[in-house]
């Protein structure tokens, strides 16, 4: 059996892994090695892992965590936690975010396979938000320790969404909105093992709470811009087969959508977290929850469930 080997590829974020084969055989040394690495690297990558399918996928995630399904996208093919991604039918990500940050506990860990990548494009990029917080400059960074913000998953599809028809984005919001979720979090928050300070923003933000709209929009941008600067980011070719996973309460993350009408499908299981802890010891809440009307035609079971998909 080859020997596990941790490779760094960018300067702040991301390594990729060789010589281990994902799966629920994996032994507790090379488990523990690779989720050292998680905490680490945030990201870590996995080259060539045809032998996964969706069971195992799922099978695998339990030895991170719990796993948990999305709270308004249907899984798919009868599986209990895979999102499926495809940019067929929707699937297109396409804006900077941390997964889920509109329900209070959002994911710990997210798990993605590549199942069909185009020939060129497609590929994601990371962002560290740790490194992103240190590079605050002091006044900035003080500020940042105070603020709140507040996350929904009703905001502007459209704005992320090109290459989209009309009708599918509707479907895709309909689905993705069966609940509106706001939360508020800090903007800075203490990950629970590592103790370090990262800055939780992404697109599921709708404003910084108690700032006026303009105020918030422009000092969202200023700490945001500090998240995305190329120097915080790795960015992931993919081939079919390979692996990521990635710390969801260290990074932020990009899909790019610059790959025309190639098709690209990628399943994902994500791992519960917790809510996050601000510097004042106070924790994410949830300020409601409301779960719209459906009927047969805009139910997510009425459709595929690879519809959304922008979480």
């Amino acid at each position: 059996m080859s020997q596990i080997s941790i490779h760094p590829i960018a300067g702040r974020i991301g390594a990729e892994i060789r010589g281990v084969e994902l799966g629920t055989e994996l032994s507790a040394e090379n488990l523990a090695a690779i989720q050292a690495a998680l905490l680490q690297h945030k990201v870590v990558f996995f080259r060539g892992q045809h032998h996964l399918d969706d069971a195992r996928q799922q099978a695998f995630a339990r030895r991170l965590g719990q796993p948990v399904a999305h709270p308004t996208v249907a899984t798919v093919g009868g599986t209990d936690y895979v999102l499926e991604l495809d940019s067929q039918r929707g699937g297109r990500a396409n804006s900077w975010h941390t997964d889920v940050t509109f329900v209070d506990a959002y994911p710990k860990a997210s798990i993605l396979r590549a199942i069909t990548v185009p020939a060129a494009g497609g590929d994601t990029v990371w962002a560290n938000t740790h490194t992103a917080y240190l590079d605050l400059p002091e006044p900035l960074r003080a500020l940042a320790d105070t603020l709140w913000a507040e996350h929904s998953n009703e905001y502007d599809y459209a704005s992320y969404k090109a290459n989209v028809s009309a009708e599918q984005l509707r479907r895709n919001r309909e689905e993705f909105t069966a609940t509106v979720y706001q939360t508020e979090h800090p903007v800075v928050h203490v990950h629970p093992e590592t103790g370090e300070r990262h800055l939780l923003l992404g697109h599921f933000v709708q404003k910084l709470i108690g700032l006026s709209q303009a105020d918030s929009q422009q000092l969202f941008s200023v700490l945001q811009g500090h998240v995305t600067r190329l120097e915080n980011t790795v960015r992931w070719h993919w081939q079919a087969g390979d692996v990521a996973i990635w710390d969801n309460r260290a990074t932020q993350h990009y899909a790019i959508n610059d790959y025309g009408d190639a098709r690209r499908v990628m399943h994902r299981v994500t791992v519960a977290g917790g809510k996050a802890v601000g510097l004042d010891g106070r924790q994410s809440r949830t300020r409601s929850k409301q779960a719209k009307a459906t009927t047969a035609a805009n139910s997510p079971q009425a459709d595929s469930p690879s519809a959304a998909r922008a979480a």
